[in-house]
């Protein structure tokens, strides 16, 4: 492991940066697990490299970028800047006012310094007669995600530049935060009791498969209202689901019915098919004056991203139009006939997973596991024994039967619960070795270990421990 952060190397057309989500350790694992020479620039920048198979999509100008739709831990991904960032910004197109922001992640930059440097810019722009409105940065020297998506700072004359020591990247794509919302809390079946997996997690877990073929089978052995499925529907991906619990089976078809239905009232009023090629050209989806809207900052908003299906994302400058019928959609539009979705049945089914018998084949497996009982408080020591004891027999009974039934080399990405202690430390179910001696590879990381992969929230009682693996 590189315990430090590195120094970019020269940069090119195919180097990017990537904006680490809150837990930075576990977003980094996901780039190293999709793209190739993935290294810790920063504590929340990374650079990486993209593989053939990486998820991407053609730009306009013929190049590959990056598809953040499918990364749950990247807040924004960024290009390096070959010239300075003023001659950049003369080189926008000379129409219009342009809309800056700065993020400065050098060490010990201040909210006051990232602004100054924009007002820099902006006063020399004026100069040549451009103008520019200033986004403010506020209380820190990173702007969030929430004003560069409602600011619009991806798009031909929206500019966010990042700043890291003295080079400098553009954000060319920011993740959609109002998309994830509205998939996990529109959803028709929700059950707070049984644990809320949030739709980034589980596109997390899916991506630590790496990248499997589109139209793999993927397997969630423990589906309860289907998120995980939900999330690889969107993939591309085609799906197989079982749980315990018939109550989460219902759930389960009740959510991929919905977001059938979704795809199928989008496919026919598409909000981007009144988007011209003009507007296309400068930037992601401009619209005319009458199709913005003010957001509660005063800060125009466009309408059109507020009517995208939940899974299309605000992308890059220049990026191809979205159409709905393209790799996120192929594997949706299967579901949302009347056939697929009476086949429901066939495909997420009530089974126990130490002993049930899944379909194949199987291509990659992603779940949270059995979690065990709620709690609001540290639990006691004998009740944490007992409940330790009694998840690691249905997890290991699980990875027993899963072994039986799946290929060598078959990736495996699970959620395993870890419980906060009174002096706010975290106890794990320590079974790497038990998992081992069933037959799996534990995968190791270049830049984290495993005791990085913890995802929680502060003193969030019941955490998640992720661990990757290959069948032998």
């Amino acid at each position: 492991m590189k315990s430090g952060t590195e120094k970019p190397t020269a940069r090119s057309e195919s180097e990017f940066l990537a904006v680490l989500g809150r837990q930075p350790r576990i977003s980094l694992a996901e780039l190293e697990c999709l793209f190739d020479d993935v290294r810790l620039v920063a504590p929340y920048l990374a650079s990486f490299r993209l593989l053939p198979n990486s998820p991407s999509f053609r730009a306009k100008d013929g190049s590959t970028i990056p598809d953040i739709r499918r990364l749950g831990g990247s807040l924004k991904l960024a290009r390096p800047l070959n010239i300075s960032p003023l001659d950049f910004l003369r080189s926008l197109p000379a129409k219009g006012k342009i809309t800056l922001g700065v993020s400065d992640f050098s060490h010990g930059a201040k909210s006051f310094v990232a602004e100054k440097e924009a007002l820099r810019l902006k006063k020399a722009l004026a100069r040549a007669g451009r103008a520019v409105r200033v986004i403010p940065n506020k209380k820190s020297a990173v702007l969030s995600t929430a004003t560069t998506l409602h600011n619009r700072l991806y798009t031909g004359r929206g500019v966010e530049l990042i700043k890291h020591n003295q080079a400098f990247y553009r954000v060319i794509a920011v993740q959609d935060i109002d998309a994830y919302t509205a998939r996990d809390q529109t959803r028709p079946a929700r059950d707070a009791k049984v644990g809320m997996l949030p739709p980034k997690l589980a596109q997390i877990l899916i991506n630590l498969c790496g990248n499997c073929p589109a139209g793999s089978v993927l397997l969630d052995p423990f589906c309860g209202t289907g998120v995980v499925l939900q999330e690889g529907a969107l993939m591309g991906y085609s799906l197989q689901g079982s749980d315990l619990d018939a109550r989460m089976i219902r759930y389960t078809r009740q959510n991929l019915r919905w977001l059938s239905e979704k795809q199928i009232n989008y496919n026919r009023q598409n909000p981007l098919d009144n988007i011209g090629e003009k507007q296309l050209k400068s930037g992601f989806q401009e619209v005319e004056e009458s199709g913005h809207f003010e957001d509660n900052e005063g800060t125009k908003k466009s309408s059109v991203a507020a009517k995208m299906p939940p899974h299309t994302s605000i992308v890059a400058q220049n990026a191809e139009k979205v159409n709905s019928k393209n790799k996120w959609g192929d594997d949706l539009l299967n579901l949302a006939s009347a056939t697929e979705v009476q086949r429901l049945e066939n495909w997420v089914r009530e089974g126990d997973a130490r002993s049930f018998q899944w379909r194949q084949p199987i291509g990659l497996v992603a779940c949270e596991t059995y979690l065990g009982p709620p709690m609001s408080q540290p639990p006691a020591e004998i009740k944490l024994k007992e409940t330790k004891q009694e998840c690691k027999g249905i997890i290991l009974g699980f990875l027993r039967n899963l072994a039986a039934q799946i290929q060598p080399q078959t990736p495996v990405a699970i959620a395993v619960p870890a419980w906060l202690r009174p002096d706010q430390g975290y106890e794990r179910l320590n079974i790497l070795d038990d998992i081992r001696n069933l037959g799996y590879n534990v995968k190791s990381f270049k830049n984290l270990e495993q005791a990085d992969l913890l995802y929680h929230r502060e003193r969030q009682v019941v955490a998640r421990e992720i661990i990757v693996l290959r069948k032998e």
